[in-house]
């Protein structure tokens, strides 16, 4: 079996392949619909992904992924939740926050205990060494933080802050 030559025109290969069409400028962060253009809930996301990357960076050292960090983080704030409530506070599954348990206490950095009236209720709280674990990623966090808030007064923030804490809110009977 012989192959036939193909010979093609430049405008047949530029009808055939897109790659040799004229590339499309790509927004950068800040630029056009990613920017003050774009739609609340876009930015929201996009921002979301730029804070959780950088936050992922910054505890890579010790470890310790967000997600883990947000487990550990409201483990301090309530301690005695169940996997259940975890995961609700930190809107991740309950499949995800089972993996992120059994890894935080394996690693020494929870514990759990049975819940004193439903004993199949299981409670987990921090250890010695989750809170030393924890104040160390909070430093490190608290540094991020700054920089969120950089260009912004005190008034600013505070309504900043009322702002998206309200939408959760607002927008948490619809879900």
């Amino acid at each position: 079996m012989s192959r036939k030559s193909i010979n093609l025109t430049k405008s047949q290969l530029a009808r055939k392949s897109p790659a040799a069409q004229a590339t499309v400028h790509v927004p950068a962060p800040g630029e056009g619909k990613r920017g003050e253009q774009g739609y609340l809930g876009y930015l929201l996301r996009q921002a979301h992904a730029a804070v959780r990357l950088k936050m992922e960076r910054t505890l890579a050292d010790l470890g310790v992924t967000s997600p883990q960090f947000a487990v550990l983080t409201m483990l301090k704030a309530y301690p005695g939740l169940s996997g259940a409530d975890i995961a609700r506070l930190t809107f991740l599954t309950p499949q995800t926050v089972g993996v992120i348990i059994r890894n935080l206490e394996r690693d020494g950095a929870i514990v759990m205990t049975p819940h004193p009236v439903h004993g199949r209720i299981q409670q987990w709280t921090l250890t010695p060494r989750g809170t030393t674990l924890l104040k160390a990623c909070r430093d490190r966090v608290l540094e991020l933080e700054k920089r969120l808030v950089i260009g912004l007064d005190s008034k600013a923030e505070i309504t900043v802050r009322r702002w998206l804490a309200g939408i959760a809110a607002d927008l948490q009977d619809e879900a």
